[in-house]
This record gives structure tokens, sequence and C-alpha cells, in this order.
């Protein structure tokens, strides 16, 4: 049962904006007075998730799920999907336009840095549908 469940929606393209759903969860996990080791690692996570929606996305969402054992942190969007999850997951291949590498995003480690900093990660897509990527970390 979750203590506590929040959800931070995220718009496609506006990079404005982006960065501050992840800094809201920062925030409210280090008032929660959840581990600093825990926090960063879930602000790496929830930064890279949060970017890769503004960059790739038709729009979606974070939902923040606390509880006492272990965080949750499910990310879906309603599109486009990934048409090849595995050449995806690999550091530094990326779609990202030469505009969005410009404003300093799109180096291709967002979808390997959300694995490498949570405990438990799972991705699924489907072309033209969206993607769900759901990561544990865990408390103690």
């Amino acid at each position: 049962m979750a203590v506590l469940k929040e959800v931070f929606p995220v718009a496609a393209e506006d990079f404005v904006s982006a960065g501050e759903a992840s800094a809201q969860i920062k925030r409210l996990l280090k008032k929660l007075g959840v581990d600093g080791g825990v926090v960063r690692r879930i602000s790496i996570a929830s930064y890279e998730a949060e970017i890769n929606l503004v960059i790739h996305s038709l729009g979606g969402q974070m939902e923040l799920q606390v509880d006492e054992k272990e965080i949750v942190l499910i990310v879906s969007d309603v599109g486009p999907g990934i048409p090849n999850i595995e050449l995806a997951m690999s550091e530094g291949y990326s779609t990202a336009s030469d505009d969005v590498r410009m404003m300093g995003f799109g180096a291709g480690m967002g979808l390997s840095n959300m694995a490498r900093n949570s405990d438990e990660f799972n991705i699924e897509s489907r072309e033209g549908s969206g993607t769900t990527i759901r990561m544990t970390f865990l408390l103690s």
C-alpha cells in the first residue's frame, strides 16, 4: 500500500519547464526524510526520464509511489514508442535531433542511466503506441 502517490505531468517539447517535475520529486523525497543516496539515484533517474519525455514523446507523466519498503517511479507516455528497445538501451545511441543536441540534451545516456540508478528497471514499448518505464528503488 502506497503511503504517498503523486503524479507529475510532462509536456512534449517543453524545454522551458524541463527538469521541474524531477526537482519537485527530489524536494518531496528530502522532505519525507528518504536517505540521501536513494534521493540522489531517484533524482538522476527521474531527470533522465523527464528529459526523454520532453525530447522523444508526445507528452506523458511521471507517477511517484512511496511506501515503507520502496519507491516506485512509473513513467508513461502516449507515443510514438520505441522501435528497438535493445538499441535504445545502448549507451550513446540517440535519436535526438541536432537542435536538441545543440541545447545540450540527447547524448544517448537516458535509458542506461535510469537502469543503472534503479534497483529494478522494466521498459515496455510499442511503436506507435507509447512507452512505460517502471523503476523501483529499495529503501532497505
